[in-house]
Order: C-alpha cells, then structure tokens, then sequence
C-alpha cells in the first residue's frame, strides 16, 4: 500500500511532535529470544518490549 505524499509528511511530522526513539542494542542472540518470544505471544517485537517496559513500571510502583 503506497501512501500519498500528504500522507507521507502527516506521518513524519506526527511523529515529530509526539514520538522519541529509545535507540536499544542487544546482541543477535538475545534479540532472537525476544523475537521468538513476542512472535509467542502473537505481538511484535517493539510491542513486546512496550508491555514488558509498562508491566515492570506497574510492579514497581507498589
């Protein structure tokens, strides 16, 4: 599916005002276990890597 170009610098600005990267390295193996994991649970990777972040924030709130 090929986005117009309005679309296109909707996309970039957006994320320009509401998103920051959080550059990770992690070596093969270990990303591979993620991986395999999320691809487990039915989730991506990133969306993976977003609930374990929530879930331990939650846990240590207590």
């Amino acid at each position: 599916m090929e986005y117009s170009e309005s679309k296109k610098k909707y996309n970039l600005e957006y994320a320009k005002k509401k998103l920051k990267r959080i550059p990770l390295d992690v070596q093969v193996e270990k990303y591979e276990e993620i991986k395999a994991a999320a691809a487990t649970s039915g989730e991506t990777v990133n969306g993976y890597i977003k609930k374990a972040i929530d879930e331990r924030m939650q846990r240590d709130k207590m």
